[in-house]
């Protein structure tokens, strides 16, 4: 392919190298340390609060199709999932791309399958209601007033209808607890929502509950490869910047600012 040359074949063995090699070091017993994060935490605690009120949960994931992003919220909607069916409580997932349907189907099925619960397992509580953004914040309205929801998540891709979705939790009483990679639309979950994940903690939120070994060493593999992406394009900027100094030199263009200013 034209485009690669041994330079992007080095760059590529550098930052996919430190994902492996952690995901193995995890796998082979190695513990590495995630933050607390204020949000996740309360996911728990969110989940007993609905339990204790007798309410069901909403999970919705906006506007994500199937992209590692989805995969992501579907490994939080796993644990949600296995939690409510430890308590007994349903929780309703709708969505606005039919194409994720079936994954979803299999997340929570399987979540409660482990917890021996499948008997109460109703994939009614997919509903799929458009692909069009605004319908869809319509048919999740509906729901959420309809259902007197006791938590409301929301995790994935959002855009205009974000606070559509955040005000309808809020006028019911719902805790609500956010995460976007849509940074535009981060103010507004942090206005109306109770807590809010920021960005890439979204991708940490499966690995930090699930504490899968694959996931913690892709993580901490992740942020050695973004430090040595840093690392070289603070070299590379230093490179350039004293080319052009010592290129610029020997044109004589310094020497004459040089005699100038004597």
């Amino acid at each position: 392919m034209e485009h690669s040359t041994p330079a992007i074949c080095i760059l590529i063995i550098l930052l996919l190298s430190p994902v492996l090699y952690c995901i193995r070091k995890c796998r082979n017993g190695t513990v590495y340390y995630l933050r607390k994060i204020k949000g996740i935490d309360e996911i728990n605690f969110s989940v007993a609060t609905s339990a204790e009120q007798g309410k069901p949960i909403i999970f919705t994931m906006g506007m994500t199709d199937v992209s590692p992003l989805l995969y992501a919220c579907l490994g939080i909607l796993s644990h949600v999932s296995k939690i409510c069916a430890k308590v007994n409580i349903p929780v309703i997932v709708p969505l606005r791309d039919p194409e994720s349907l079936a994954l979803i189907d299999l997340t929570l099925k399987s979540a409660y399958e482990e917890k021996g619960k499948l008997h109460q397992y109703d994939s009614n509580r997919i509903k799929y209601l458009s692909s069009d953004q605004l319908a869809f914040a319509s048919g999740y309205q509906g729901i959420v007033h309809r259902e007197k929801i006791g938590t409301a998540f929301l995790f994935g891709s959002f855009a205009a209808e974000s606070l559509i979705l955040a005000e309808a939790g809020s006028q019911v009483g719902a805790r609500q607890i956010a995460g976007t990679v849509s940074a535009e639309q981060i103010p507004f979950f942090i206005t109306s929502c109770d807590y809010t994940l920021l960005g890439e903690e979204l991708f940490a939120v499966s690995a930090y509950l699930t504490k899968d070994k694959t996931q913690l060493g892709s993580l901490r593999g992740q942020d050695i490869a973004k430090l040595v992406l840093l690392t070289l394009i603070i070299i590379g900027t230093v490179w350039e910047t004293l080319s052009l100094h010592f290129q610029y030199f020997e044109s004589g263009i310094l020497k004459n600012i040089f005699s100038m200013s004597w």
